[in-house]
């Protein structure tokens, strides 16, 4: 299956447009987003991917009540607090923010997922560290670093990609 991974979008609208169409040109069947969201309107332009999209909370998400009432809404969208587990076909998915990094150790350093998927850095990552593979797709918004990226999860060949945006 081919996943798409957003980290840190942080309300840049015209950017999240881009991802969605890149991330439905790539046909991707499942998309992730590991937090920092920040504000219940971007959620309107996540229910455009042709796919589900599962997310969970980052430090910087404000109205966490309202973000979850628009999440709710959105046929195509779940959210979590602060951790999801997702399996697809016996490949098993952590996704988490990542601004605990002793908890994110913790998880990666388990071996019990294939994929450990995070954000909260901006830095885009992908390693391996025994079986699991851990993904920081970097930051869609490009407040940081100047750059915005998203990235892709090949679940069959277990690998991912950056694409900028």
């Amino acid at each position: 299956m081919l996943i798409g991974l957003i980290a840190d979008s942080h309300d840049n609208l015209q950017l999240i447009d881009k991802a969605v169409k890149v991330l439905n040109e790539k046909n991707v069947e499942l998309v992730l987003h590991v937090g920092d969201f920040v504000s219940p309107f971007v959620v309107s332009k996540l229910k455009d991917l042709h796919c589900r999209v599962i997310g969970v909370f980052g430090n910087n998400d404000g109205d966490r009540e309202l973000l979850k009432k628009r999440f709710n809404e959105t046929s195509n969208c779940t959210i979590y607090d602060c951790f999801a587990q997702v399996k697809i076909e016996g490949y098993k998915i952590a996704m988490m923010h990542g601004n605990e990094p002793e908890l994110l150790n913790v998880i990666v350093d388990s071996g019990y997922f294939n994929a450990v998927i995070y954000g909260h850095s901006h830095k885009l990552s992908i390693e391996r560290k025994g079986k699991t593979l851990t993904v920081n797709p970097g930051e869609l918004c490009g407040y940081l670093t100047g750059k915005a990226t998203i990235a892709l999860l090949d679940t069959i060949r277990d690998e991912a990609t950056i694409i900028d945006i």
